[in-house]
């Protein structure tokens, strides 16, 4: 059974993304973590008039907050009656980014599906705050999807990549399991700068290509541009579903993600975008938990 955390300020963007969600798994056995997350000044002042009650303003935000994610699970299941799925409500009072580590480490969370603003999503992927830092500092895949996008089944996948993907990162599986259940074709794109594949990138093109056997997958290569320019490219010719990433720390995917030059190019890939970590921020994240725990 698939665990999902879906954050929710439940905002139409936030419920864009919930609805992606649960069509994406809806042949799958899932329990779906409605969290929303609050501070003092993330209160409705409206309460306090309506409800003269002797309360502090986290007792308010904590009423308001169960009280607007009892409304949201009732909606999803009047729109989405699937008895596969199951939901959990959490209300914290607490910020977002922190809140959702503790909850993917408490409830051994599977994906984290995630709206994003703005007409071209995937730009705003790299530049949109929460999901940007939600991104960069949690160790399980995030699915991005973009405001307004409605919910078509991912049988194209784009996976840019320059072949230094670990063969023993455990969400490659989570990936392979979305092409089985949607019978989904992956393509696997390549930039191409003049300078031939290594031997090590060579192993993981063959791993990949052992790995995906079973699942239809073709192999591209972009020549003389960047990363954001073959994906560009790439999707003015063909019709994808689906962007994925693995997110490799100072990689080109960080360069990406963090440098200011992304707000000035204009980023058409409007698609949700699912990024996977690697294998090693998951391990450096590993060791940084086990050492706090030996404090």
């Amino acid at each position: 059974m698939k665990k999902i955390l879906l954050p929710t300020d439940f905002s139409e963007n936030a419920y864009n993304a919930i609805r992606y969600a649960v069509q994406f798994f809806r042949k799958e056995t899932c329990t779906f973590y409605l969290l929303n997350t609050f501070t003092p000044v993330s209160f409705n002042p409206g309460y306090m008039l309506e409800n003269p009650m002797p309360y502090g303003m986290e007792d308010v935000a904590m009423i308001n907050s169960k009280k607007e994610i009892a409304q949201l699970e009732e909606k999803i299941k009047e729109e989405f009656d699937n008895p596969q799925h199951t939901f959990e409500r959490i209300s914290a009072f607490n910020m977002l980014v922190p809140e959702i580590k503790d909850t993917i480490e408490k409830y051994n969370i599977d994906l984290i599906v995630m709206g994003t603003k703005g007409a071209t999503g995937a730009k705003e992927v790299f530049i949109g705050t929460h999901t940007m830092y939600t991104i960069k500092k949690v160790k399980c895949p995030v699915l991005a999807v973009p405001l307004g996008f409605e919910y078509e089944e991912p049988k194209e996948i784009l996976f840019p990549t320059d072949y230094k993907v670990s063969v023993s990162n455990p969400f490659l599986p989570f990936l392979k399991n979305i092409c089985d259940i949607h019978t989904s074709r992956i393509h696997l794109l390549n930039a191409y700068y003049g300078t031939p594949l290594n031997t090590h990138q060579e192993e993981v093109r063959e791993f990949l290509d052992a790995y995906f056997e079973k699942n239809a997958h073709i192999f591209h290569i972009a020549e003389g541009t960047d990363v954001i320019e073959s994906v560009e490219d790439f999707q003015k010719m063909h019709i994808i579903n689906l962007l994925v990433m693995v997110h490799n720390q100072h990689s080109f995917f960080e360069n990406l993600l963090f440098k200011p030059v992304i707000n000035q190019i204009t980023f058409h890939a409007n698609v949700p975008f699912l990024v996977i970590p690697s294998e090693k921020r998951i391990r450096s994240n590993q060791k940084s938990i086990s050492g706090m725990h030996n404090v």
